[in-house]
């Protein structure tokens, strides 16, 4: 049986089939060489048990918060609450491009989200204000990896779901390094400014 699965799934790969579909074909290969009784009554129980978690309830909604945030204009009013704590230090928009990210990673809990949010309207502020292109973009998506370790996080509570652990805990344990993360963000602003202001 075991020959089999493999033999199907390099077969899959040599033919260029996507990995996912060499896994799932392979496996349901090796369900039928066995009992076909035993696929019928397994595969959907499978099926079922792996979208049957509360915990994973939280991902399409995180998505839906941030693309609500996004639709809703509420976006650059969060920017703005940061121009307001630190627009005023020199190179304030660099600082407010992370405060900016960390309000919005409590939010949706991903960095692609974040990164596509923030970065259309920041990156473009940040040349104006005579930062390069590259600090720019570099800053924008450095700052964006706070959303998956701040909590809540969506790869926090799948790991959670994963492993059977607290998800408080998780959350609880992510807030020191993101902010170890926010931190390291800011004061590369303060080493950089001098080469691009």
């Amino acid at each position: 049986m075991i020959t089999v699965i493999l033999i199907v799934f390099l077969v899959n790969l040599f033919l260029g089939v996507p990995l996912f579909i060499s896994l799932l074909v392979s496996s349901i290969a090796g369900f039928f060489f066995v009992d076909i009784d035993l696929a019928f009554r397994i595969i959907p129980q499978q099926f079922f048990s792996g979208i049957d978690s509360f915990s994973l309830m939280a991902v399409p909604l995180f998505i839906l918060a941030g693309n609500l945030l996004n639709e809703s204009g509420l976006t650059p009013k969060l920017m703005n609450l940061s121009k307001a704590l630190v627009g005023h230090l020199k190179g304030g928009v660099g600082y407010v491009n992370v405060i900016s990210s960390v309000f919005f990673a409590g939010v949706n809990g991903s960095a692609v989200a974040d990164t596509s949010a923030l970065g259309t309207l920041l990156v473009p502020a940040m040349k104006k204000e005579g930062y390069s292109t590259g600090f720019a973009a570099s800053l924008t998506a450095g700052s964006s990896l706070i959303g998956p370790i701040i909590p809540p996080s969506i790869f926090m509570i799948i790991y959670a779901s994963l492993t059977n652990t607290s998800v408080g805990d998780l959350f609880l344990a992510g807030i020191m390094p993101g902010l170890a993360l926010e931190q390291s963000s800011l004061s590369s602003i303060g080493d950089m400014q001098e080469n691009t202001i």
